[in-house]
C-alpha cells in the first residue's frame, strides 16, 4: 500500500494505491475507484475505471523533482508530491498560515496575470494563466491570503519551477 498527499491542480488530495490482483484500488479523499492501468508507452497509460465504465488517457511528464505534469485526455493537471508531515498536507487544503509560492508546472508563457499585490485571494481563486504546449493551465490559490508577489509579468516565458506569484 502506498500513501500519498498530492497538491493536484492547486488542491491538496489524500491518497491510497494498493493492488488488488491485476487491478488498482485509489483512494482519493475516501472515494474508493477500482481500475485497470496498462502501460501503452513509457510515461503513458490507458486506465479503464470499472464503477464508470469509462477509460481515460494519461501521459505524465517529470517537472521539477517532486512534482509532473499530467496529461489527462488532453487536459493538463500539475501534480506536487507533498511531505505528508507539512501542515500543507492535511485533508481540506492545509494551513492558512506561512508563505504559499506558486510556481510554474512547466516551462510556458504567462498569458495572463488575474492578481496584483495586496490582493486578497480565496482558496482555488484563479492567479495566472500559464501557456504550454498550445494548452492555457490556470494556476490557482492552494489557500486563502494576501498576494505579497507577483513575479511574472503577461507575455513572460517561464522554467518549469519558477517562482510566479507569492501568498501569506
Amino acid at each position: 500500500m502506498t500513501r500519498l498527499a498530492l497538491d493536484v491542480g492547486g488542491v491538496v488530495r489524500q491518497v491510497q494505491v494498493t493492488r488488488d490482483g491485476g487491478r488498482l484500488v485509489v483512494d482519493v479523499d475516501g472515494r474508493r475507484h477500482v481500475l485497470d492501468a496498462a502501460a501503452t508507452e513509457p510515461g503513458r497509460w490507458s486506465l479503464l475505471f470499472d464503477e464508470r465504465h469509462e477509460s481515460h488517457e494519461v501521459l505524465v511528464r517529470n517537472g521539477q523533482p517532486g512534482a509532473w505534469v499530467v496529461h489527462v485526455d488532453g487536459a493538463v493537471v500539475p501534480v506536487r508530491l507533498l511531505d505528508p508531515r507539512r501542515r500543507d498536507a492535511s485533508p481540506g487544503g492545509g494551513s492558512d498560515t506561512g508563505v504559499a509560492r506558486i510556481v510554474a508546472p512547466m516551462p510556458g508563457k504567462i498569458v495572463k496575470v488575474l492578481v496584483e499585490t495586496g490582493v486578497l485571494v480565496a482558496a482555488r481563486q484563479p492567479l495566472v494563466i500559464v501557456e504550454a504546449m498550445k494548452m492555457e493551465n490556470e494556476l490557482r490559490a492552494p489557500r486563502p491570503g494576501t498576494v505579497t508577489d507577483v513575479l511574472v509579468s503577461e507575455g513572460a516565458l517561464v522554467e518549469a519551477g519558477a517562482p510566479l506569484v507569492t501568498i501569506a
